[in-house]
């Protein structure tokens, strides 16, 4: 790779990143117990977008890591889990947003992930109600045999713990740092980008 870049997103915050076929970006989790929200769009065509229901599809399993791909809603592979030291991850919820605070906690002026990530995407011309579900890095979501209930648990998470993706097509990316409280154990801390590029630039101004 010609360009490598190092990103910290801090607590409650989100970047757009465009990264070309066969770039890596390594997500990592510096502190421990903190959930990133990752969405990816083709950079050709962002009305292909990464998709949950087509990534079950073809995965054939809720629990995604390392040699599993994430599809798009055209039934592309956009990105390959290549790493992932920790194994587990969500692709069901998504993004925290000022309803969800407001709806579940009554709190209607929350920081949170959706608006980060329409904020990052601005420029690409990609807006909130485009933005799927994310692949939640790191989110241990607890799924009850039988009554199918879903709670949402602690990261397994650690000083240190990172996954690793590289692109089937070029995209253009978003990451958050989650910011729900609960999802990360009570406590925001900031997530760690790299990501290695044959571009020139990856970086959105």
């Amino acid at each position: 790779m010609s360009r490598v870049e190092s990103i910290r997103l801090e607590p409650s915050t989100a970047r757009a990143l465009s990264c070309s076929s066969g770039g890596e970006l390594t997500v990592i989790d510096p502190f421990g117990r903190q959930v990133a929200d990752l969405v990816a769009f083709s950079m050709h065509d962002t009305n292909e977008w990464l998709s949950s229901g087509r990534t079950f599809d073809y995965s054939g399993t809720l629990r995604l890591t390392e040699g599993h791909t994430l599809y798009s809603n055209r039934s592309n592979g956009m990105l390959d889990i290549v790493s992932d030291s920790v194994g587990r991850h969500d692709f069901l919820f998504a993004p925290c947003s000022r309803e969800m605070f407001r709806l579940q906690y009554g709190d209607s002026d929350h920081p949170n992930c959706l608006n980060e990530l329409a904020s990052a995407l601005g420029a690409y011309g990609i807006t909130a109600d485009r933005i799927p579900t994310p692949f939640n890095i790191f989110m241990n979501v607890h799924i009850e045999p039988g009554t199918g209930s879903l709670e949402v648990q602690e990261p397994l998470s650690i000083p240190g713990s990172r996954i690793v993706f590289r692109a089937r097509m070029d995209l253009v990316l978003a990451v958050s740092a989650c910011s729900a409280e609960r999802t990360n154990a009570g406590e925001l801390g900031p997530i760690d980008l790299t990501l290695a590029d044959d571009r020139e630039s990856t970086q959105c101004k």
